[in-house]
């Protein structure tokens, strides 16, 4: 009906005009006067129905002789009991929610002759303004309306789960009693197991992560005759519009999703494996609660030792490195009921997304991969040797590292990595970080990562020990000094024993430490003999560095 008012008896309809009902007949039906009503009205009151409604009543010199409004409470009321005074029954049947309207009662249909005490004379005619806040049958079920739902929804609740959702709770009228949102926190609970009104456990049932949908609740499957304290009123009808932020069970396990492994895995994650991984924390509605690429850094830790959450412990067992995966933590096996700060509500199912950079277990040693070798090879690399070698060093994502290795300095892994090569060949060596760069890392590479070397061998000087600058291929001359002194005077300058050491080396005898310019080797040696500094070696300065360790090491036992 538009919103203008009019008139009519009760059971009869009849537009009239306003002023008619001023002075109803004493002996004629009930007149009503509809002068506000919402816009939309799904339903109307009919016999058998509850109701609860305010009511102002006066007689008709417009002496108020009762209001629920002053009472402060609402009447509640069966239709069509005869449980009130008939003229009510009559006169708010057909209203709606939220309606108000004229209800003007004959005695005969009010309290008759005998009226009521002394507040009602009688055969008094009595005018009741009534409000109606809200509607309900024995009948009635709870009843829910879809507004939105998720394009894929793999999982609903079901009894037993655990919920947690953000809503809205009004009554019919549209009065807020309660919000999530206000809180800003969501509420969290079991469905079906009791810790909810009936309603709200019937009403959950089948809901998706991210569906809103509407529950309206009859009072006997909400908070009944007693209410909630101020905020429901006794058998109010409760209207709420949730929307399911996660879903959980006790019984669930961590689940694992969107799994892409690379073609080429030779090892897979075990306990104790120290691994780098980005990843994406999002909660099941897709929020995202943290994130390494935004720090620019992998995350790094052991696995399957608890130094992670149980779920990520044992969702980033037996993975490859390059696989990415999805892993799908429920609140038992990651923060529980607590969470984690501001960032993880309590109860919270989440979601990692996560790519593997790489793992190592500190057990590990090099491995290497011969890509090609030639054929013929008569000598191989080997601790002291000089080498000339090309590499490419990258991550094990494939990364390519641009850090310099310097001469003479390289990792230990890598030291090893290069033995045994001839020139030539071409290999690939994996080093973890405690043979690398270790926990901190270098300029361009990151803590605790596992390097790719790729080598090719280009040439090879055989070296000598440490400490050394010539060694003999063979025995040495069992007269030192007499080969020394070739012109055989007892007494050797720098240029004989030059030209002797050059000789030597010429002949396959000896070899100079590589990487020096023999010369300086030359000059070095001969200054190590000269012992008086006289540029000359005689007989009892010369000693080979064999007899010098020996006297050295000598002399120490006889201070102990």
């Amino acid at each position: 009906w538009p919103n203008r008012g009019f008139v009519y008896r009760a059971g009869v309809r009849s537009r009239r005009p306003l002023s008619s009902a001023c002075n109803p007949s004493p002996v004629g039906d009930v007149v009503v006067e509809r002068y506000s009503t919402p816009a939309a009205c799904p339903r109307e009151v009919k016999n058998g129905d509850h109701v609860r409604y305010h009511y102002n009543v006066t007689l008709l010199d417009g002496k108020t002789f009762d209001s629920s409004h002053q009472k402060g409470v609402p009447k509640v009321g069966l239709i069509g009991e005869g449980r009130l005074i008939a003229g009510i029954e009559k006169g708010i049947v057909g209203m709606c929610i939220n309606e108000r309207r004229k209800v003007t009662v004959p005695s005969h249909l009010a309290y008759g002759a005998a009226g009521a005490g002394d507040v009602v004379p009688p055969d008094a005619t009595l005018v009741f303004d009534l409000h109606l806040l809200d509607l309900w049958n024995n009948a009635d079920m709870v009843v829910t309306k879809t507004i939105s739902t998720p394009k894929d929804c793999r999982r609903s609740i079901m009894r037993t789960d655990f919920a947690r959702y953000h809503f809205n709770g009004t009554l019919l009228d549209g009065t807020l009693f309660d919000s999530s949102y206000a809180r800003e926190q969501t509420h969290d609970s079991l469905v079906g197991e009791g810790w909810l009104i009936k309603g709200l456990d019937e009403g959950l049932l089948g809901m998706c992560v991210g569906e809103i949908r509407t529950v309206v609740i009859p009072p006997f499957k909400g908070y009944g005759e007693k209410g909630l304290g101020q905020e429901v009123p006794s058998q109010a009808t409760l209207i709420y519009s949730i929307l399911l932020v996660d879903i959980h069970n006790a019984k669930d396990n961590i689940t694992v999703e969107n799994q892409v492994v690379p073609e080429s895995c030779t090892r897979k994650s075990v306990v104790g494996d120290y691994m780098r991984y980005h990843y994406n924390g999002t909660f099941l509605n897709g929020v995202t609660f943290d994130t390494s690429y935004q720090r620019n850094t992998t995350y790094n830790t052991y696995i399957g030792m608890g130094y992670v959450i149980t779920g990520m412990d044992q969702g980033l067992l037996d993975v490859c490195v390059g696989e990415t995966r999805r892993v799908i933590i429920p609140p038992h096996l990651a923060y529980g009921e607590q969470g984690a700060g501001k960032d993880i509500p309590g109860s919270a199912v989440l979601v990692f997304d996560v790519d593997i950079i790489d793992f190592h277990n500190p057990k590990d040693n090099i491995t290497v991969e011969i890509i090609s070798k030639p054929e013929i090879c008569n000598e191989t690399s080997d601790a002291n040797d000089l080498i000339h070698y090309h590499y490419n060093c990258s991550l094990m994502d494939g990364t390519l590292l641009f850090a310099l290795l310097g001469a003479d300095k390289v990792i230990d892994g890598l030291d090893q990595g290069l033995r045994g090569m001839c020139v030539g060949e071409k290999r690939v060596v994996t080093v973890p970080p405690h043979l690398g760069h270790g926990e901190k890392g270098a300029t361009g590479v990151p803590g605790s990562a596992v390097l790719v070397f790729e080598l090719e061998l280009i040439d090879l000087a055989k070296g000598v020990p440490p400490g050394y600058l010539f060694v003999w291929l063979g025995e040495s001359p069992q007269e030192l000094f007499d080969s020394l002194d070739m012109n055989k005077n007892k007494e050797v300058p720098e240029e004989e024993f030059g030209e002797f050491i050059k000789l030597q080396v010429a002949e396959g005898k000896g070899r100079m430490k590589p990487g020096m310019d023999p010369e300086e080797i030359i000059a070095d040696m001969f200054k190590n003999q000269d012992r008086n500094h006289d540029g000359l070696i005689t007989p009892d300065e010369l000693k080979l560095k064999v007899e010098e360790d020996q006297e050295r090491e000598a002399a120490q036992h006889t201070e102990l």
